[in-house]
């Protein structure tokens, strides 16, 4: 595959697996010709996401760090203006916590919060300075079931994604004035990715084909949204399998 490569920069906080909605997404820039950002926690994953869009011929950069640090944001950051002009910035950390709401931990709660609500103000914070600085760009937050109503045992969780939601969209009445395209991705319903395939593999099966949500097609409408002309901006897009109930 030949991709046409520019000197415009996305990045992409949250990448995990090379079968996880992280590298779909970082693969899915690079194939748009941009030069792919990735950070996470894992510098061995990190790794393999680049090895694999370098195979395919794009342009790709490891920058490992926690989310809810903001000298590992400070850090990516300075980076990353050296490289070229941050056009897109996605935050895509999940965190999911299942723990009955009376055996929770304060100390897990806080955890949880730090890496989703915590993390994602911090990631936008520095993402939108740099996208004004650049004349304007996008911002994407991946939000789930759970951005939307909390239900044991996720109540942590929850809280965690309603809070970050509520953060995109005070972004996005401050900076869509600004050229700055803010929006909000619900992933209600279950990924066929590596953590669904390794710990729900029968669930996986019963839903049968696209009963669950394909990464590359996840990936094509974070795509749109970037693509999206300024006088039909979308701020919030949930995107579900054809038979999930909601």
């Amino acid at each position: 595959m030949t991709i046409s490569q520019s000197s415009e920069v996305v990045w992409i906080n949250g990448v995990g697996a090379i079968a996880g909605l992280g590298a779909a997404l970082a693969r899915r820039f690079a194939q748009g010709g941009y030069k792919v950002v990735v950070s996470g926690r894992s510098p061995e994953k990190l790794r393999a996401v680049v090895d694999d869009i370098q195979a395919q011929g794009g342009q790709a950069v490891a920058l490992p760090g926690d989310a809810g640090s903001e000298a590992d944001i400070l850090a990516a950051v300075k980076h990353i203006k050296t490289l070229g002009p941050l056009k897109v910035a996605i935050f895509n950390v999940g965190n999911s916590v299942a723990a009955p709401t009376l055996e929770l931990s304060a100390e897990l709660f806080e955890q949880t919060w730090r890496a989703s609500t915590f993390g994602g103000f911090l990631f936008g914070r520095e993402a939108t300075r740099v996208l004004l600085d650049n004349g304007g760009g996008t911002l994407l937050f991946t939000g789930a079931t759970a951005s939307l109503r909390g239900k044991p045992p996720f109540v942590a969780f929850a809280a965690a994604k309603a809070g970050l939601r509520s953060l995109s969209q005070t972004f996005a009445r401050e900076f869509g004035p600004l050229n700055v395209h803010v929006a909000h991705v619900i992933i209600d319903g279950g990924i066929n990715g590596e953590r669904m395939r390794s710990y729900a593999p029968q669930r996986l099966e019963q839903l049968g084909d696209d009963g669950s949500l394909g990464l590359e097609d996840i990936a094509d409408a974070y795509w749109y949204l970037h693509t999206q002309p300024r006088s039909a901006w979308t701020q919030e897009l949930d995107l579900r399998p054809y038979k999930e109930a909601f």
